[in-house]
């Protein structure tokens, strides 16, 4: 969230060029799912590719409908637990909500200066939500190939409920801002400007990415393996749409980062000229990484270093300077490559990656604030308004404390209540299907369809989706040919894993 000490405006009024701005900013934080579906899809093998998109439009679904019905007021409700959570019924079903106007004033402001840059209730509405489907999908690619479909959906509904909906309170719910009451971690960083220490998470550090990347550690420990993981090689299958989906996250995450400015202005100026310095040194990092360790640097090195960026920039753009923000994607680049080889070390097996590229690297941004935070040369500085140094700008180490404190205590949380949701879902659920059905393909089983339905090509109509592929799939299933391998049939390892054996 800004550095602003947000109010809700005395005398309400809409700033139209505020409005069109936040609005714009939550379709690209929208459309990152999608890109996110096909960064993921990329990676997983040709058997896999439309369950793992599913599981990211599925959240579309889902955590949009119980945001509008209970997220939001738990989110932004009025506190009801000393900072932890939000009174869900207070805007049951958006009620209140649509026709309220929020705006800020500059904390060295007079309390009686009339609230500026004021958004109706409902493009606040509208970018928070995005924020909230994506952070559930994040986590699927911990778990692709082997997590039945609908208790992942049930998953994205509970999850969203007792895990990310407390987190954003804690981070994004400041007092006086839609709310009288608001979230620990957000009113801490509130009394920065009076000259106290809280930890500073500019749009979603810690509620987002630590929060997504400890959750999808928690279920990859609880759920099995893949099948022949970590000695089959499990090779990404389309490493264009993995290109692809990363150039759609990186224009998104303008949206996602200067968006939460929450206006158009030197705030949000100076985000985007962060998040892109960032993004840029962060893939330059892990190329250079994979270059000196491996002898190759890689188009998926590329991709994921964009995205190792992207998140570890996200809690920092605010409050490092340009320099700054090219060292912390720098940092991120180069300590996201080097921790994908943690799943191998302690024999977790993450998928896609979400623990090094996400926890890790939401750590290293949420704590490199406690070192870079640039009061006179940030965008918050810019736009004039107060707040602390990092240590090697002679603040202290006040800052990195309260940075370690909110990284954490997310962390701890998160961790905790996914593995225990999980476990539950497990047992009663089920989580994983059958070793035999993951041999043939998760997306026959799941889904009864194919991503590449190469027999089309030969004028044959088997496997569209109609009657008859259903069928001849529901025999392959329950009539397994004793020939066919017990896995895929691979020709090398993944680019991530082969450097990391």
């Amino acid at each position: 969230m800004s550095a602003n000490t947000y109010v809700t405006a005395a005398a309400p009024f809409t700033d139209s060029g505020n409005t069109a701005w936040v609005l714009a900013a939550a379709a690209l934080v929208l459309f990152m799912t999608p890109g996110l579906a096909l960064f993921y899809g990329g990676m997983v093998r040709t058997k896999s590719v439309l369950n793992m998109m599913m599981m990211s439009f599925i959240t579309m679904g889902t955590v949009g409908t119980v945001w509008i019905l209970w997220g939001y007021s738990e989110t932004f409700g009025n506190d009801i637990g000393g900072g932890l959570l939000g009174n869900p019924f207070e805007h049951l079903g958006l009620s209140g909500v649509l026709d309220a106007i929020y705006g800020y004033v500059p904390a060295d402001a007079a309390t009686d200066t009339a609230a500026s840059g004021g958004i109706p209730g409902g493009a606040f509405v509208a970018f928070q939500v995005v924020f909230a489907i994506i952070a559930v999908a994040l986590v699927s690619g911990a778990i692709a190939d082997r997590a039945k479909f609908t208790t992942w959906t049930v998953f994205t509904v509970v999850w969203a409920t007792l895990v990310y909906f407390p987190a954003a309170h804690w981070v994004f719910a400041f007092n006086g801002f839609a709310a009288e009451t608001g979230g620990w971690i957000a009113n801490q960083a509130e009394g920065l400007f009076l000259g106290g220490v809280g930890a500073y998470d500019f749009a979603g550090g810690t509620a987002i990415h630590i929060n997504a990347g400890v959750a999808g550690l928690a279920l990859a420990i609880l759920l099995r393996n893949r099948v022949g993981w970590p000695k089959e090689a499990m090779r990404p299958h389309n490493l264009t749409l993995v290109m692809i989906g990363a150039g759609i996250l990186w224009f998104g995450w303008f949206g996602f980062n200067a968006g939460s400015a929450l206006g158009a202005g030197t705030l949000a100026a100076g985000v985007w000229v962060n998040t892109l310095g960032a993004t840029c040194t962060a893939m330059l990092g892990w190329l250079l990484t994979e270059k000196i360790r491996d002898g190759h640097a890689t188009s998926l090195g590329a991709a994921s270093g964009v995205v190792a960026g992207l998140v570890a920039i996200t809690p920092a753009c605010a409050t490092v300077s340009p320099w700054g923000a090219l060292v912390v994607g720098l940092v991120a680049g180069v300590g996201c490559a080097l921790a994908v080889g943690l799943k191998y070390r302690f024999g977790f097996d993450d998928s896609l990656d979400v623990v090094a590229v996400h926890l890790v690297g939401g750590l290293i941004g949420t704590l490199l604030i406690g070192l870079l935070a640039d009061a006179t040369n940030s965008p918050i500085g810019a736009a004039g308004v107060e707040m602390n140094d990092g240590l090697f700008f002679g603040g202290g180490f006040g800052q990195l404390g309260a940075q370690a404190l909110g990284a954490f205590a997310v962390l701890i949380y998160s961790f905790i209540v996914t593995f225990a949701i999980g476990a539950v879902l497990h047992k009663t659920m089920g989580f994983t299907i059958g070793a035999e059905d993951e041999v043939s393909g998760i997306d026959l089983v799941e889904h009864a369809e194919t991503a590449y339905d190469l027999a089309s090509f030969g004028g044959s109509r088997a496997g569209s989706g109609g009657l008859g592929f259903v069928a001849s799939r529901t025999q392959s299933v329950t009539a397994p040919s004793p020939t066919r391998p017990t896995v895929e049939p691979t020709d090398g390892p993944t680019t991530k894993e082969e450097a990391t054996r």
